[in-house]
């Protein structure tokens, strides 16, 4: 009896660390990718010096990646040292225990290689893993598109996006993309003349198909998947243009070129009924297209264009008609509809912002965190506070899941409590 028990329990254990939560937060911008936490009942005021410190880490390496929360674990990547000990360049997928920050495990990319960053930027890798029941999935900056058994890191498959699907070299910041898990498919932007996008089946990593009609370079940017017209499609910004192709065969659909800039795409687009939205810094700024379906033929007809709304690589959040998002220095609020400035605020400058229970949670890059409520008659923050920095500018993403805050910053994490 006490055998059969054990044998209950070890079930139980081995279920809780792969099933995902409606308050976990497994992939990038969370469960929707919209930026938005399912979270409720959030403190809705901060004191002086911020939430309390639930733990922290400072041995993650150097990175951009945010984290993704799900089953009892946080997983993040790293530019850590190998296996034995040796440099601090190589990789890594990193497991911790969620409610303590405990190590469960940190396995090395198999083609993991120091990032190719160039300039001042930082090196190590830019994406998030993506949690999809019992397996992980991920791209590093140097393009290994990876999937790995989250229980244990063992790696099932690994592919890479020059050498198997001739992408034409790794972008000036690197590969930055976050895999996008869809039924039995996993989305990713290789780029280049065999097609931009490639579906691939995602317990093997074989290819299912890719987007030959569309030949255009990666840039930094993660697909979303949407249902526009009857028609599932994945939406992506490459490093020309925002373009839309079929899930079921990747064929072209549509494109809108008013928001790209040839230097650096990096957010993700939003997309709520037949309505898309994207955005870019460099002078370019962000606009609101229609997708109009006439027959075979697909049109994005630009509804607006609001050049203030230049969003570098922090995200946007769609609340209740509006939309929340830094420009070059200002935290603003627009009218999804008709791009109409509501407010804008210096709050905690440029920057990115997370979505959960009425608020949002407003990073800036120079390390000062904003509570501050959704909102669109005012600007009201209603909490702040320095947060541990390194010597890099602060682009992950926040997370909120579970009743905490998770900060990344290069090889710091730091996690408040932040549930009432």
């Amino acid at each position: 009896m006490s055998r059969l028990i054990n044998r209950i329990v070890a079930a139980i254990v081995v279920v809780a660390a792969t099933t995902a939560t409606a308050s976990d937060w497994p992939q990038w911008r969370g469960p929707e990718r919209t930026g938005r936490s399912a979270e409720t009942n959030l403190l809705t005021e901060w004191p002086a010096g911020g939430p309390k410190v639930a733990w922290s880490r400072n041995d993650l390496g150097e990175a951009y990646s945010s984290v993704s929360v799900a089953g009892g674990r946080v997983y993040t990547q790293g530019n850590m040292a190998d296996e034995n000990g040796n440099g601090d360049n190589q990789e890594h997928v990193i497991c911790l225990e969620e409610k303590t920050g405990e190590l469960l495990w940190s396995v090395p990319l198999p083609t993991g290689k120091k990032s190719y960053a160039k300039g001042k930027r930082g090196a190590g890798p830019r994406g998030t893993s993506t949690i999809d029941g019992d397996y992980l999935y991920t791209v590093g900056a140097g393009g290994t598109v990876a999937c790995l058994e989250v229980k244990t890191g063992k790696i099932v498959w690994h592919k890479h996006f020059i050498d198997d699907f001739g992408a034409k070299g790794v972008p000036t910041w690197d590969f930055s993309e976050s895999p996008l898990i869809d039924g039995e498919k996993c989305i990713v932007t290789p780029g280049g003349k065999e097609g931009t996008i490639a579906a691939l089946n995602k317990m093997t990593g074989e290819t299912i198909w890719r987007s030959t009609d569309v030949t255009d370079a990666a840039h930094y940017c993660s697909a979303i998947v949407a249902e526009v017209h009857g028609v599932r499609q994945y939406i992506q910004f490459t490093k020309d243009r925002l373009i839309g192709v079929e899930a079921e065969t990747g064929a072209f659909l549509w494109s809108y070129d008013g928001t790209a800039n040839r230097t650096a795409n990096i957010s993700t687009a939003i997309c709520i009924d037949d309505l898309v939205f994207s955005a870019s810094a460099y002078g370019t700024g962000g606009g609101l297209v229609k997708l109009i379906k006439d027959g075979d033929k697909w049109t994005a007809k630009e509804q607006w264009f609001e050049k203030k709304i230049q969003n570098h690589h922090g995200g946007v959040i769609y609340v209740d008609g509006y939309i929340y998002g830094t420009g070059s220095n200002t935290l603003l609020c627009l009218d999804f509809k008709t791009g109409e400035i509501q407010w804008q605020s210096r709050g905690a400058g440029k920057g990115s912002i997370t979505y959960a229970d009425g608020y949002l949670y407003h990073l800036g890059e120079n390390n000062t965190m904003c509570l501050v409520k959704a909102n669109p008659e005012e600007y009201v923050e209603t909490g702040r506070f320095k947060t541990p920095s390194t010597s890099m500018p602060d682009w992950a993403h926040p997370v909120v899941a579970n009743g905490r805050l998770y900060l990344r910053d290069q090889n710091l994490l730091n996690v408040y409590n932040v549930a009432k």
